[in-house]
């Protein structure tokens, strides 16, 4: 929390955002596991303000109902008409007393890196200087389509020019107007009510209150950031992709240096609201999202792809694909595998190669080596699942639960029909086809005694290669059997000699 606390927080979220070409608002595009209007909202929360207002106008019943989600205790207002960024500002104070004192962020809902710790800084250098106004400035290699800081004498700002409005001297000048401002509330609601449209663009600029507020005498100032991509926004998606990736690499920056191992940053992506702890080791492709977490001494990788998971220490997860689940300490996942919803693994427990989980808990130590579903079941502690069983959790109208007892063991190639309950140390025979339970220390054997039956294939498959095979075979064994008898009669006549 910084102690320079604003009265407000007016982020502007109304754009039409055209070049998106999309049907999603262009606030709603995500990167690094949030929105780009989420973005915006984290960050201004870190200033602790009494309000926060969200000005919504393109796509705003979506935008308020993501809102709601991110954050319920934000407010919104609507701009009817896109009619520039003054507008957009006078649309947002109309969701806060109309007599509050104190100082007024103003930030945009696409600028997704910018960071709390710039924005509090600016608000302490607006209460340092005693501005009526303060501007957030950087300097740029290329200022094409940015407003230009027009300096003052004295140091401070004599006003900013938009780039359609700039002469041909001023647009040689570096340093940009990022869009994110401090105002002094009383100054924010002079200057929006004297504004006009008189410009190019024939828009209502939130910039004109900064020349009215230094035509009244009031200071205007400037705070300057080194680092340029916090104020860079997204229109169209290959600034979103940009930024992403910019994101991103911050992303694994940080946590390389708090103690994480990523043997490719190239090909792993994480989001912001991942927690990944010392010592964890990245493989290549990997992606973590939502409120994945990760704890010390995990392997994860190469191939893997995880939202929303909890996973322990020393765990190891090969190539699996993962959501809504837990995975405890010392575990083993893949390859191959793949945990759906509600799945939760207990320490040192395993789910192998070609397995599906779904709503299914599998004890410390139980097994689920290979080839296997297992839906809405537990697995109790030390249990065995053989390769290619399946629980048949589905009747076609409802699921089923089955329930596995401790150091149990499932053969190979059984079927559980739901719902069943197999007691603690009982076995299932392979093959099984179960529909009843299973008693402690019992064994279930559910299948057909084997029958076979002779000179089938010559009968049913006459002419086929398999009853030219069956036909080479018989009389291969045939003449074994006429060669062992020959040499038995010829044993039989030494022992007579």
């Amino acid at each position: 929390m910084t102690s320079h606390r604003p009265a407000a927080v007016v982020i502007m979220a109304a754009g039409l955002g055209t070049r998106m070409k999309s049907a999603t608002p262009k606030v709603l595009h995500e990167i690094g596991g949030r929105s780009l209007v989420g973005h915006a909202v984290v960050t201004a929360r870190a200033l602790a303000p009494e309000h926060l207002v969200v000005v919504v106008g393109n796509g705003r019943e979506l935008v308020e109902a993501h809102l709601k989600d991110v954050d319920p205790g934000a407010k919104t207002a609507v701009q009817e008409q896109q009619l520039g960024t003054g507008d957009a500002v006078r649309a947002g104070l109309t969701a806060v007393p109309a007599d509050f004192d104190g100082s007024v962020v103003v930030t945009s809902g696409d600028v997704p890196l910018l960071e709390a710790e710039t924005l509090q800084e600016l608000v302490g250098a607006h209460d340092k200087h005693g501005n009526a106004v303060t501007v957030l400035t950087a300097r740029v290699p290329d200022p094409t389509g940015y407003g230009r800081i027009i300096p003052g004498e004295d140091g401070t700002v004599a006003g900013i020019v938009e780039h359609k409005d700039a002469s041909p001297q001023q647009r040689q000048i570096d340093e940009i107007n990022a869009g994110i401002y401090v105002f002094d509330a009383a100054t924010l609601r002079d200057g929006l009510a004297r504004i006009t449209t008189d410009n190019a663009q024939g828009e209502l600029y939130l910039t004109d209150v900064l020349a009215i507020a230094r035509q009244d005498g009031k200071r205007v100032g400037a705070y300057s950031t080194d680092d340029a991509m916090q104020t860079e926004g997204v229109n169209d998606r290959v600034q979103l992709a940009t930024l992403r990736a910019e994101l991103n690499r911050r992303t694994l920056d940080k946590l390389m240096r708090d103690g994480v191992t990523i043997v490719d940053p190239n090909t792993t992506w994480v989001d912001q609201t991942v927690q990944v702890a010392r010592d964890v080791t990245l493989l290549p492709n990997i992606q973590l999202h939502g409120a994945t977490t990760v704890g010390s001494g995990t392997t994860i990788g190469p191939d893997t792809t995880l939202t929303d998971v909890e996973i322990g220490e020393n765990a190891t997860i090969i190539r699996a694909h993962g959501s809504s689940s837990v995975i405890g300490d010392g575990a083993s996942v893949g390859p191959f595998a793949y945990l759906r919803p509600g799945t939760s693994v207990g320490v040192k427990g395993k789910i192998g190669t070609f397995v599906e989980t779904k709503n299914t808990s599998i004890g410390d130590g139980a097994k689920v080596p290979h080839l296997t579903y297992a839906g809405d079941a537990t697995i109790g502690e030390g249990a065995n699942i053989g390769a290619g069983t399946i629980f048949a959790n589905y009747d076609g109208v409802a699921k089923h639960p089955t329930h596995v007892g401790k150091h149990s063991f499932i053969g190979s190639n059984s079927v559980l029909v739901a719902p069943r309950t197999i007691a603690d140390g009982a076995y299932l025979a392979a093959g099984t086809a179960l529909t009843e339970d299973v008693g402690p220390g019992e064994i279930a054997v559910a299948r057909a005694r084997q029958r076979n039956i002779k000179g089938w294939v010559a009968r049913k498959r006459a002419g086929t290669k398999t009853a030219k095979a069956a036909e080479e075979a018989l009389a291969a064994q045939q003449t074994d059997a006429a060669q062992q008898a020959d040499n038995g009669a010829v044993g039989d006549t030494g022992d007579k000699a």
